[in-house]
């Protein structure tokens, strides 16, 4: 393992970001976004010396793009962390670091500025190394709501692998997460006078009838098993009806979440609520409902003998003395956006602890450790 981080330089400039207010404003409307951040993390790539791009699909919502540049027919890899964080309601001074020992506290400090700053760090060394290969750093927005900055970046730019440092704690590496689909039954009924049970139909009756079929996808669905994630899921989370008491209602919409495995496709899982919804409509007379889907985010899985899998393992090994096991995170996370791009990824980052909670912290150890480590995985990747 070549060179050392400085954990007094990684506190320093994780401070720096963790002051920085980047509170996703479509999870806290109004809230200050990416921009401040984005123009603090473009500063510092290019004061390193690594070629810089902003990307700003949407206004107040850029992405940085950083490369430090080989010099040709090498692979590459993008090192890959958000900039913006979730909401502070609750939390005392949520922007104001402080430093307790190892740990660093503040809003984004896991989560993932501490993260973010080990991929600056690291991406700062690889200009020295006279690699063939580019070293990326991807510092992307909206990762906490709808992945747009991560999106983006893979309209311009691609790599041969990716590191998503996200926290793995250094013990673990973590190889599969779960997918995700949101979706929605409406149940249409008969508005009629509540006197007049002859002329009315209940779609919120109707409604109790889909419930108790998701009930029981959902103990089908636990026999459905992946070794590292366990079950998927499906749960019912919000549900709206009526208009009035003393009216039958004429419409319920229940929306849900389904938490997916690796090998379930969007296909499957629609088809399965379109039986679902069947199977009230020929039980019930007068049943009618429509389904649809508002999100699908695909699970990720990579195989833990991948080339970048077996780097992150073999890099962790010689800077901390024990090689990180592969595990799965029930979560979802950028990771799978940039294996459906075609680029192999594994998820690597520090340890902490308070990841969208009120007491948030970093180990300003493991930072350091982090950025010694993908340092040493770019070495490997772009020789």
């Amino acid at each position: 393992m070549t060179g050392a981080a400085d954990v007094a330089e990684v506190a320093d400039l994780t401070s720096r970001m963790v002051a920085i207010d980047s509170v996703n404003p479509d999870l806290v409307p109004g809230a200050a976004g990416e921009s401040e951040m984005a123009a603090f993390v473009s500063d510092r790539l290019r004061d390193a010396g690594l070629e810089v791009m902003v990307l700003e699909p949407v206004p107040g919502r850029p992405s940085v793009v950083g490369i430090a540049r080989g010099r040709g027919g090498g692979r590459s890899l993008m090192l890959n962390a958000h900039l913006d964080t979730v909401g502070v309601a609750g939390m005392t001074d949520p922007h104001t670091p402080v430093v307790d020992g190892d740990r660093l506290y503040g809003r984004g400090a896991y989560d993932p500025k501490g993260s973010l700053a080990a991929c600056m760090l690291a991406a700062a060394r690889c200009r020295a190394d006279d690699l063939r290969g580019d070293v990326i750093v991807a510092a992307v927005a909206d990762e906490e709501y709808a992945s747009l900055g991560t999106r983006t970046v893979l309209e311009h730019v691609r790599a041969d692998y990716a590191i998503v440092a996200e926290q793995t704690g250094l013990g673990q590496v973590c190889v599969a997460h779960k997918g995700f689909a949101w979706m929605k039954v409406t149940t249409r009924g008969r508005a009629a006078h509540g006197s007049r049970a002859d002329l009315g139909v209940d779609a919120i009756a109707h409604m109790g009838h889909v419930l108790t079929e998701l009930g029981d996808l959902g103990e089908r669905l636990s026999d459905r098993r992946h070794p590292l994630l366990g079950p998927a899921t499906v749960h019912a989370s919000l549900i709206a009806g009526g208009q009035e008491l003393s009216s039958y209602p004429a419409g319920c919409t229940l929306e849900l979440e389904r938490r997916t495995l690796p090998g379930e496709s969007r296909a499957r899982v629609e088809d399965e609520l379109r039986q679902l919804v069947d199977r009230c409509r020929l039980r019930l007379p007068d049943f009618e409902a429509t389904v649809e889907t508002s999100l699908w985010r695909t699970p990720f899985e990579s195989s833990a003998e991948s080339p970048i899998v077996a780097a992150v393992r073999r890099a962790a090994e010689a800077r901390t003395g024990t090689r990180p096991e592969p595990f799965g995170k029930a979560g979802w996370m950028d990771s799978a956006l940039l294996a459906d791009a075609g680029t192999p990824a594994v998820v690597f980052g520090p340890g902490g602890d308070g990841a969208h909670a009120l007491v948030e912290w970093v180990d300003l150890r493991d930072v350091a450790a982090c950025a010694d480590i993908y340092h040493e995985v770019a070495r490997a990747i772009c020789r």
